[in-house]
């Protein structure tokens, strides 16, 4: 099963708009998923520009930041079927820049986008949307972590 990361768990995983527990389930959740996950990279551009807004990061601090996880993960480009899919879908229900993340994800060929601030349990052409700080844990995340540990 393959997992996209939406931009707010980066963010907390870089420690912005999170608690030291929240931080510590996204380090843990990084460790444990599969070497195939990906970032869009419309993620990593907004992980950008909340690294410079609300953490107060320099600009060269957040290129740094983005930089590593442009090189921990393999990303997908916003190509133009991906954006063509995200204008259709924000048409019903997403803001174009959260349907640009889930398009790509499906592009990708995922199963799982983990997000917090997206609608639990949605699902679009074969992505699920699951927050991966949700209690109990989503049934597709926990079959996820299960299948990355053996």
């Amino acid at each position: 099963m393959k997992a996209a990361l939406d931009t707010n768990f980066l963010a907390y995983a870089e420690g912005v708009n999170s608690d030291a527990e929240k931080r510590k389930r996204a380090w843990d959740l990084l460790e444990k998923l599969p070497e195939d996950a990906i970032i869009p990279v419309q993620a990593l551009g907004e992980l950008f520009q909340v690294l410079v807004r609300k953490a107060g990061r320099t600009p060269a601090d957040a290129r740094v930041a983005v930089s590593g996880w442009s090189y921990a993960f393999p990303l997908v480009e916003t190509s133009s079927s991906v954006l063509l899919a995200a204008a259709d879908l924000a048409t019903r229900q997403f803001s174009i820049w959260d349907a640009v993340i889930l398009s790509a994800a499906a592009e990708a060929g995922c199963q799982l986008l983990l997000s917090e601030d997206m609608q639990q349990g949605f699902v679009w052409r074969g992505v699920t949307i699951v927050n991966p700080f949700a209690q109990p844990v989503h049934p597709l995340l926990d079959a996820l972590l299960g299948s990355s540990r053996g």
